[in-house]
């Protein structure tokens, strides 16, 4: 449980700083990496509040 916390808050970090990248140099694939750590962050996360709801029900 504690790892998936992490996890997911150290990829947001990632996204943050791919971000922050992107509007102190204004290149295009910092945002892209940005978009995509960000996308698979929250795929991350509905996947973790899934199971966490699965296993109240059960």
């Amino acid at each position: 449980m504690l790892l998936f916390r992490f996890t997911l808050f150290f990829l947001l970090i990632a996204a943050g700083v791919c971000f922050a990248f992107y509007i102190g140099t204004g290149k295009a694939y910092f945002r892209q990496w940005g978009l995509i750590i960000l996308k698979w962050t929250v795929i991350a996360a509905l996947g973790f509040f899934g199971v966490l709801i699965l296993e109240r029900l059960l």
